[in-house]
């Protein structure tokens, strides 16, 4: 089942670079950073962990692979890292949220939203460490 999804990761961020217009060259490797950034997210919840330290950690992951692909192929970051954050990115939740407003599960819906605003927060502070990581390492 991991593995399916890990394909289906891996189609869905090409497909998404390709609408963003990277270069032919570079999709294979967009795909893998999605493919590789849901494969930690998957095999760290079903160790167990919990869904925020998941995406924490899978998103440090993405943006590392994502800075190292940019640096070795002398390209801007962002070629790699918005469409390989795409597998990450708490669409479900954010269904959810509506979902339960709509019928009228107020609770559900408050503990979703709490949810999702958690995620989005560890997907940005994640990002946020690494670019500083990064641009310290450059300045030395």
């Amino acid at each position: 089942m991991i593995l399916i999804q890990v394909i289906g990761a891996f189609i869905a961020v090409i497909a998404v670079a390709v609408m963003f217009g990277v270069p032919k060259k570079f999709l294979i490797y967009s795909g893998l950073v999605g493919a590789v950034g849901w494969l930690v997210f998957l095999l760290l919840k079903n160790a167990g962990c919990s869904t925020i330290f998941s995406m924490f950690f899978a998103t440090q992951l993405v943006a590392l692979i994502s800075h190292s692909f940019a640096r070795i192929f002398k390209t801007p970051v962002t070629l790699f890292l918005i469409a390989g954050i795409l597998p990450l990115v708490p669409g479900v939740g954010m269904y959810q949220i509506v979902y339960n407003l709509i019928t009228n599960n107020n609770s559900l819906a408050g503990f979703y939203f709490s949810e999702t605003i958690q995620i989005a927060g560890m997907i940005a502070l994640a990002i946020f460490i690494m670019d500083s990581i990064f641009r310290i390492a450059q300045k030395n």
